[in-house]
C-alpha cells in the first residue's frame, strides 16, 4: 500500500463537472493499493498516516499530527501510485490491487479513518476525477508499506 500525503490548506475533487468532496487544512491522500495489501496493512498505514507530526506548533517546528490540529482528511483512490515504468515507456499496472478488492480496501481505508478523525472526504474510485489542491509548504510525505510493515 502506498500513500501520497500532502498537507493542504484546502483541497477538492470534481467528477462531471460536480464537485463531490472538499476539505480545508489537512491532508491530501493518494491511495495506491497492491494485490498483497490487507486489512492489517491498512490498519498501520492509516495509524502511521494520523500520527504523522508534519503540522507546525507554536515554536513553528514540526510537532503536531492531523488529530492535534483537527484536520480534516481528502482520501483518494490513485493505482497509479503501483506504475511499473522499468520496461519501455508505458507504464504497466499489474501491480495495483484488482478492482474489486481495491474497491473493497479503499472503502475500509475511508471507514477507519472516519473512526479517528472527525472529518473524513473521498474521492470516487474509478472515476475520471480532478483533484484540486492548495498544497502548504510544499510538504509531501511518501508512505509505503514495505517501509511500515516489514
Amino acid at each position: 500500500m502506498r500513500f501520497v500525503i500532502q498537507r493542504v490548506n484546502h483541497a477538492s475533487v470534481t467528477v462531471n463537472k460536480k464537485t463531490i468532496s472538499s476539505i480545508e487544512k489537512g491532508y491530501l491522500v493518494l491511495i495506491g493499493i497492491s494485490q498483497e495489501d490487507t486489512t492489517e496493512i491498512a490498519d498501520k498505514m492509516i495509524s502511521k498516516m494520523l500520527h504523522l507530526r508534519i503540522f507546525a506548533d507554536t515554536d513553528g517546528k514540526t510537532n503536531l499530527s492531523l488529530l492535534d490540529v483537527n484536520g480534516s482528511l481528502l482520501l483518494v483512490s490513485q493505482f497509479t501510485l503501483y506504475a511499473n515504468c522499468r520496461k519501455g515507456n508505458r507504464p504497466s499496472f499489474t501491480d495495483a490491487g484488482k478492482p474489486d478488492m481495491a474497491k473493497d480496501l479503499y472503502g475500509y481505508l475511508i471507514q477507519k479513518a472516519k473512526q479517528a478523525c472527525p472529518s473524513v472526504q473521498s474521492g470516487e474510485f474509478g472515476a475520471d476525477m480532478k483533484v484540486l489542491l492548495e498544497n502548504d509548504g510544499p510538504f509531501t510525505v511518501f508512505l509505503d508499506s514495505d517501509d511500515i510493515c516489514p
